[in-house]
Parts: C-alpha cells; structure tokens; sequence
C-alpha cells in the first residue's frame, strides 16, 4: 500500500539552491523515498509536477489493484451461474449484516441469513427486520442490474430500504441543517446540486475504480444528503463502483468499525490510503494467482 507524503526539499551547493521533489511512502511493511530534481527555483507550475510525480509512485499501487482485478475475474468466470448467484447471496448476507450493524442493528449474522435465506423473522425489532429485508433486496438488484450511480438511483435506493421504517424521509434528500460529531454538513440548500456534481465526476472520472469508490464514498458522507442511512447508501455507492468496474467489493466489517470511523474524520487523502490499505489486504489472496 502506498501512504504518500510528497515535499518540496532544498539542497544547498557552494552559492546554488537545488530544489527536489520527495516522495516517502510505506508500501509492504517499509519506507521507500523517491526524489525528483525540479530545478533551481521552485517552477511555477508545482502542483502539477507534485500530481505527476505522485502518480509515477501510484503507477505500482494500480497494478496490484489491476492484479486483484484480473484474477478475481478469472475465477469468477469459472464458476457455473448456480454457484455465482449463491456467492451473491451470501456477500449480500454479509455485506447487509455488517452495513447494519454498524448503523445499530441488534440482527445478527445468522437472524441476518434467517431473513434474506429462509424469510424467517427473529423475536428483534420490527424496524430492524424490514431494513435487513429491503437492504438485501436493494444489494442484489444492484448486482444484477449494474446500473450507473446518479442521483435518482441514490434516492431510489433510499426509499426501497427505508419506506416501511421511516417513510417520511424516505427517498427525500434532507430540508434541515445535521450534524455529526463536531462535523457540520453542508447546507441543506446545496445538497441537491453536490450530489449531481458527486454522481458526474464517478460517470466522468478516469481514476482508478477503487480509488473511486473510496473518494466517492468519502464525499457521499461528508455531503450526508440524508436524514438518516447515508452510511448504508454510501456504502451501496462504493460497491456499486467496483462491481460494475468489475472490481470484487468490499465489506467494511461491524467489529472493524472504529478504524472506518476514525478514517472518515481524517482528511479525504488518508481516508483514501485508509480504504485501498484495507482493500488490497482484504483480496490478497488475488495479488498472487
């Protein structure tokens, strides 16, 4: 994983100043610096020197992801439809579990099966039974149809998970001011017009799609365009980039909860080395084949 730190170093000789671009990053468990000689004065233009030098070092980073990619496909390939619509079922076991429990489920995994398996209902609240019924609805239409994220599809989403559990916002965007934390949301006024410009730059952007999924993750959350389930529908969003980018998803895990909180009150850069950290570690096991 590559955690970068990009500085603009000095370097004195006889009466000359020599100016470098550093790059130090962590990738693998060590430290690794690269430096880039820009001249005798710092060029006007840095920032776009800064943005090409750090992409040379993420140019390793993306061929692991490409890597994860390519054989996650391979595999998937092979299996027969019965088996790939069994995987689904289970992802979407897991996948609603986790992103439920994190937003204060009481549903277990198993009560979680139960429900979307065997449609049998545990002795738990009502509320929390109809959004584990209607999230997994939404997560497997999602894998079907990979249909583009825009902003009807947001709202969609919202309203098929919540309409039964909290029907008077459900599939609304929010009309009043919310806060997280010490995190105060943009104005309610500017919600609609944030997420058009969130749903174009995932439809216009040539990132790679899990450095996508995590930035358009992170800016979902920050905008929070909801009364209540941005967590669950943001995380629909991120996985919505990478499967329809042929990317296997990633579920953020109910007990490794604090260290997504902690990654989503930082910065969006390092929540962005935060989320393809645990990405690449999560599908390791497809680096290598």
């Amino acid at each position: 994983m590559v955690n970068q730190i990009v500085r603009i170093i000095k370097r004195r000789r006889g009466e000359t100043d020599y100016f470098y671009l550093q790059n130090s990053y962590r990738e693998d468990g060590k430290v690794i610096t690269k430096e880039k000689y820009i001249g005798k004065t710092i060029p006007t233009n840095i920032e776009e020197i800064k943005e090409e030098f750090g992409l040379e070092v993420k140019k390793s980073l993306y061929e692991k992801l490409e890597n994860i990619k390519r054989n996650f496909q391979s595999e998937w390939e092979t299996y027969p439809e019965t088996v790939k619509e069994k995987e689904k079922l289970e992802i979407a076991i897991a996948f609603t579990y986790n992103t439920n429990a994190i937003e204060g489920s009481k549903i277990t995994l198993e009560e979680t099966r139960d429900i979307i398996k065997n449609s049998i209902s545990p002795p738990k609240s009502l509320k929390d039974v109809k959004e584990t019924e209607n999230h997994s609805k939404v997560f497997l239409d999602m894998l079907s149809t990979k249909v583009k994220i825009s902003d009807n599809l947001i709202l969609k989403w919202h309203k098929n998970i919540f309409n039964e559990t909290k029907h008077d916002i459900a599939g609304t965007f929010r009309t009043y001011l919310v806060r997280v934390g010490n995190y105060i949301a943009p104005n309610w006024q500017n919600v609609t017009p944030l997420i058009t410009q969130l749903t174009h730059f995932v439809n216009n952007s040539n990132l790679n799609p899990v450095e996508l999924a995590a930035r358009a993750h992170y800016r979902f959350e920050k905008i929070h365009p909801f009364g209540d389930g941005n967590g669950r529908v943001g995380r629909l969003v991120m996985n919505n980039i990478l499967w329809r980018n042929e990317y296997p998803m990633l579920i953020i895990e109910y007990k490794k909860r604090n260290q997504y909180y902690k990654a989503l009150q930082k910065d969006e850069e390092r929540f962005v080395n935060y989320f393809i950290r645990k990405y690449v570690s999560t599908h390791k096991r497809y680096l290598h084949k």
